[in-house]
């Protein structure tokens, strides 16, 4: 029995748009996304913008508010945002491209990078994959509130030289997940080391280009005031900018330095997907968790090169589904983006101010999925 092109595609719509109805309360997937945001947003005040692309298709894309409170410039889905951690997503990539041109490798030692350490056995201990994975035990000794004026203005290698002058760490590397930022500039540092260039022109050439991100952009000394939203903060019933030249350690743009919207971003994922960049053994590296075999913190390890993993039925993740993410918040920036390769789906929200529940809308965003049959 042989059946049309024409009838197969047509059934194929008719499960995309059933997917995305819920016949017992008879809403959509979208309604409730809508209803979701639509109490955060403000048209007069600073907003965001909000994606969540199902395969080849954006089935919903929201922007509201201001990208800008003095001129009221409307913010789009083209409205450039500062990512926040989201950008320790692109050094971690420009790394693996380095390594998998057999120019450095990831079980390298930070000592041949940086031959300039206090103490050269702590160095020598330390891996470039303990940096990826914040596993690395190098204490934050920055002592940024007591010198706002002059982290105002550090960039990447202002902020990783506290670290050299350390005399012991916080615990063995690959023992426990902690947080750094400033392993992140360290990152940026090696590319620079390793390529002879400003770590932010070989993400521009190597990542952003061939991604088709043409309106991104990374903080490279001066702030890019043009072309993109302003981040805020709410004080009384007024808006107070907070972002770069007022949020110390803007300018160290290895943890924090790319700028996108919601729609370059989704190019991101596609490249990701696609092996455009990388190849599929390195993507599937940089997104599996790293074991290693001291670890003993008090909770699993959940972390591949940068990004957050949630292994399928492990803890926090009930979805049945293995989930890749990363939040950002820098400023008044808020982001956060959610990948479920195996499921075809993206989820990005960037917000030029704080949102409250931004955890929940991330989380509840990942349970409207299940509810309407997208993770099975």
């Amino acid at each position: 029995m042989r059946i049309s092109i024409a009838l197969v595609l047509l059934f194929s719509v008719y499960l995309l748009f059933t997917s995305c109805s819920n016949t017992e309360t008879n809403t959509t997937l979208e309604e409730e996304l809508e209803a979701l945001f639509t109490n955060e947003f403000s048209t007069n005040e600073p907003g965001g913008s909000v994606l969540v692309k199902k395969g080849s298709e954006v089935v919903f894309l929201k922007s509201d508010g201001v990208a800008d409170v003095n001129t009221q410039e409307k913010i789009t889905e083209n409205t450039i945002f500062n990512t926040g951690s989201i950008s320790k997503t692109f050094v971690a990539n420009g790394i693996l491209i380095l390594e998998e041109e057999n120019l450095l490798s990831i079980e390298d030692s930070i000592s041949m990078y940086f031959n300039d350490f206090d103490d050269v056995a702590i160095a020598n201990r330390i891996k470039i994959k303990h940096l990826l994975s914040h596993t690395s035990g190098l204490p934050d000794v920055r002592k940024v509130s007591e010198n706002e004026a002059f982290y105002l203005t550090a960039k990447d290698l202002e902020n990783f030289e506290p670290l050299k002058r350390v005399t012991s760490l916080n615990f063995e590397p690959g023992e426990k997940f902690e947080y750094s930022n400033p392993a992140y500039n360290g990152l940026a540092l090696i590319i620079e080391k390793v390529t002879g260039e400003k770590w932010q022109s070989f993400i521009e050439e190597r990542i952003f280009q061939p991604s088709g991100m043409e309106d991104s952009r990374i903080t490279d000394g001066p702030y890019p005031e043009n072309g993109v939203a302003h981040a805020y903060v709410a004080v009384g019933e007024s808006y107070k900018e907070d972002d770069y030249g007022e949020y110390p350690t803007f300018a160290a743009s290895g943890n924090g330095g790319v700028w996108s919207s919601v729609l370059d971003l989704a190019k991101y994922e596609d490249a990701i997907r696609e092996f455009t960049f990388l190849s599929k053994e390195s993507v599937d590296k940089s997104r599996k968790v790293f074991q290693y075999s001291n670890w003993h913190d008090t909770i699993p390890p959940n972390i591949g090169s940068s990004w957050f993993i949630l292994d399928k039925n492990k803890q926090k993740n009930d979805s049945g589904v293995k989930i890749i993410y990363h939040t950002g918040s820098q400023g008044g920036f808020r982001a956060f983006y959610v990948s479920i390769p195996e499921k075809d789906l993206l989820y990005i929200a960037l917000f030029n101010r704080p949102v409250k529940g931004l955890t929940d809308f991330r989380l509840k965003g990942i349970e409207l999925f299940k509810k309407y049959n997208w993770l099975e």
